[in-house]
């Protein structure tokens, strides 16, 4: 999220859900339509923002199975339907959760 220039919904680090993680969208941009799209176009599925963050946020859900491919599988189909809505995204963010996800090659 940081790497699109987006804000995740929870602030502060110590606390972020290992279950799911809420995208804020920028102003102006209906969270609930970016899931639309990203659901007819990719065909998946995304979480609404509850109460007041209806609209305003989506969550990408990462709880039970779900390995390092499919959460980049997620980010890939999350980053190509925000490009497609006409998100402005800062940067590409499947690269930098690929290189947060792969350790540093040792020397064999």
């Amino acid at each position: 999220m940081r790497a699109w220039g987006l804000e995740i919904q929870c602030e502060d680090p110590s606390v972020y859900s290992p279950v799911l993680t809420g995208v804020m969208m920028p102003d102006g941009v209906d969270a609930d339509a970016v899931r639309k799209l990203i659901y007819e176009r990719f065909d998946m599925s995304l979480g609404t923002g509850l109460g007041k963050m209806k609209g305003r946020m989506f969550r990408i859900g990462h709880l039970g199975d779900c390995n390092d491919l499919m959460l980049l599988a997620t980010l890939a189909g999350c980053e190509m339907g925000l490009r497609l809505a006409g998100v402005p995204l800062k940067e590409s963010g499947t690269p930098a959760a690929m290189e947060w996800l792969s350790p540093p090659r040792r020397a064999v």
